[in-house]
């Protein structure tokens, strides 16, 4: 009697605890979804000012996603410091991530699109994938236009935050390595979180600010020249025209867009140890290095290949080779034209190329360059071991020793990546995909790279012709890819709510 007494007490005091624990998550999420229908003004002046306005097409989305950001944040707004343990952390990442696309969909289903299209396409910007189901592009509204750009471009922010400021806290894949990196006081790193995310965020803006106007300089619109910026730098890929970048002849803005897909695929934290004094930051980290030298070395390979099997010069060649090989690696989906028919060894490669992504701490997607160099590690520490049991080979990472439990988050990371990578990939294909599309289409959305290889997919295809089933398989692999999977999974776990 005494005996469930006590645990009917112990259970009535979890549950009262329960509302304490999760209003800091609501009040979380009602303020990120109070901020992204405030964003909705931008593309509601936008569409106000066209000849043929539709105003209600922002207007209604606008004030949903305000109303509701209000309510809940009335209901949880409390005086006390915000403070998030360790499991509404990792609520806030996958609740986040999960909730945005929904009201960020609102604005498409206005302008005719089906829940599903308009689920899938605004997952794809959120999470920079830059798949995209709409055909017609060039004829579509400005202030549509805007909102896929602006989408991409808010969701490669929240991209670096969340990689720089929460993953490493929670332990996800190995990210704990970086935990000093993003708040040590001897390298100037604010403590104050508030302070930290406006730093990133002025890089960010400015950089893009640098982008849109080289892109105007060299040949641009000024609304391309913007709109392509912003998914540029987030590494995103949506374009405003149905051929994407291959609707630019100047080879100037290729190059341009080289150099900042790149640049959004670099570790931020970097940025701001430049602008900290740092100044061969670049030429130090690893990552970068490496990141670079594949890169290089990728594009100068293929486009010889492509030099020898097709009509095009050296020079055109290497340039073709460059932005696609950057695009793809990068995870920005950006296409200058269909490389998928200059042979199989092609299409080989570029399938290979898509998992790897940029750098820890950028906008793009992927395994990520750390992650496979840490990979190389162990691998070529297992070789030596067995070669000389006896011997003692340490396990670092840019001049810092990784702790077991850092490599192996890694291993679990990369294992449960590949393990969702084929299990979307069969159930595209029980949707009725062929073999080709089911399987780079659960590549690319998992890595978020936008287009996927074969007819249907590839860079002169999109995703507008599939199944309504396989697209929602698609959108939530998306999320997951976003979310590096383990946080989802680790939210789904019973013993997490225990």
């Amino acid at each position: 009697m005494n005996n469930r007494s006590s645990t009917g007490a112990q259970a009535g005091r979890r549950n009262a605890s329960v509302p304490g624990q999760v209003n800091p998550v609501v009040y979380i999420l009602s303020l990120l979804v109070l901020g992204l229908g405030a964003t909705m003004v931008i593309p509601l002046l936008v569409e106000w000012a066209s000849p043929d306005a539709h105003p209600t097409m922002f207007a209604v989305p606008m004030l949903t996603a305000i109303g509701t950001g209000i309510v809940l944040f009335a209901a949880t707004r409390s005086d006390a410091d915000l403070e998030l343990d360790n499991r509404q952390a990792f609520i806030v990442t996958a609740g986040s991530w999960t909730v945005l696309p929904v009201f960020a969909a609102i604005p498409f289903v206005f302008a005719g699109l089906s829940w599903t299209d308009a689920i899938f396409e605004a997952a794809s910007g959120l999470t920079t994938t830059g798949s995209t189901v709409v055909q017609g592009l060039d004829a579509w509204p400005a202030s549509l236009l805007l909102w896929r750009s602006f989408l991409q471009w808010i969701g490669g922010v929240g991209i670096i935050v969340t990689a720089v400021a929460l993953l490493p806290f929670m332990r996800v894949g190995g990210m704990q390595l970086f935990k000093a990196e993003s708040s040590d006081h001897s390298e100037k790193f604010e403590a104050r979180a508030h302070v930290f995310v406006v730093r990133i965020l002025v890089i960010y803006l400015c950089m893009t600010a640098g982008c849109a106007a080289l892109y105007a300089t060299f040949g641009m619109s000024g609304f391309d020249a913007i709109n392509h910026a912003m998914t540029t730098l987030s590494t995103g890929g949506f374009s405003t025209h149905d051929a994407s970048f291959a609707f630019f002849e100047p080879r100037a803005l290729h190059a341009i867009a080289i150099v900042f897909m790149i640049a959004g695929a670099i570790p931020f934290v970097a940025y701001m140890k430049f602008l900290d004094g740092q100044r061969t930051i670049f030429l130090r980290d690893p990552q970068v290095r490496s990141l670079l030298a594949l890169l290089a070395g990728v594009s100068l390979v293929l486009g010889l290949w492509h030099a020898t099997q097709s009509e095009d010069g050296l020079g055109q060649s290497i340039i073709y080779a460059a932005f696609n090989v950057v695009s793809v690696v990068t995870t920005t989906g950006f296409a200058s034209t269909d490389y998928t028919a200059w042979g199989s060894a092609t299409i080989a490669t570029f399938f290979a190329l898509t998992f790897l992504g940029g750098c820890t701490g950028s906008t793009s997607g992927g395994v990520k360059t750390y992650r496979i160099l840490v990979l190389f590690q162990v691998v070529r520490r297992h070789l030596m071991l067995t070669v000389m049991p006896s011997r003692v080979v340490a396990r670092t990472f840019d001049g810092r020793r990784m702790e077991e439990d850092a490599w192996i988050g890694v291993l679990v990371m990369v294992v449960v990546f590949l393990a969702t990578f084929l299990l979307f990939a069969i159930g595209l294909a029980m949707t009725g995909l062929d073999f080709m599309t089911a399987l780079s289409g659960s590549a690319t959305a998992i890595t978020n790279v936008g287009p996927g290889l074969g007819d249907i997919i590839g860079p002169a295809g999109n995703f507008s012709t599939l199944p309504d089933t396989a697209k929602w398989l698609l959108s939530a692999e998306m999320v997951l890819g976003r979310l590096e999977v383990l946080t989802f999974l680790v939210v789904c776990l019973p013993s997490f709510w225990d």
